[in-house]
């Protein structure tokens, strides 16, 4: 895997899926990430939203899981998840399911309006709870939408595919999980 895209695998490893930043991912993180999902969004546990988020989460994991932890230890290394993300950038038309749950549920999550397209004030509040700068995530925003004002999930897909496979800095779907540079 190029440098360039091995830093933007590491990056989505660091900032969004090792949320108790122990080294590996395993299913601690995921309880981790609906919590912090779960507050951002104001549900409470219990809610019908809080349920959607924890049973999309938990399936997603266990894809992940069953796809990229090559030893069975019940943990995802950056080794593991380097070598399942080069592997779909041979075979970007063919996801797993569990990356396929994970793109619909980030948009779905951005989307906080529910009008099927993110702007830049929703993709904003959500990269910034991750602790990028809201400046950057806007720069960001404006970089990947076309119009500047919103992606719609068709736009969201390419983007998606975009940033896992891209070895272009300047390719616009690089700048998804709201980074401008890596």
């Amino acid at each position: 895997m190029a440098d360039f895209r091995k830093k933007k695998q590491l990056y989505v490893f660091n900032v969004f899926f090792d949320v108790n930043r122990s080294g590996t991912i395993d299913s601690k993180d995921f309880e981790l990430a609906i919590e912090k999902i779960c507050t951002l969004r104001g549900w409470s546990s219990g809610s019908p939203q809080y349920q959607k988020t924890h049973t999309s989460m938990m399936k997603i994991w266990d894809g992940l899981r069953q796809r990229a932890d090559a030893n069975n230890d019940d943990q995802v290394s950056v080794d593991e998840w380097c070598a399942m993300w080069d592997d779909f950038a041979k075979s970007p038309d063919n996801p797993l399911d569990w990356q396929v749950q994970y793109m619909k549920f980030m948009f779905e999550l951005e989307d906080a309006s529910n009008d099927g397209s993110i702007d830049s004030n929703e993709f904003t509040s959500v990269c910034s709870c991750y602790g990028l700068a809201p400046a950057e995530c806007k720069e960001a925003f404006t970089k990947m939408s076309s119009n500047g004002k919103e992606v719609n999930f068709d736009q969201f897909k390419t983007l998606w595919k975009q940033f896992f496979v891209s070895e272009n800095p300047s390719d616009p779907g690089n700048f998804i999980f709201g980074k401008t540079s890596f």
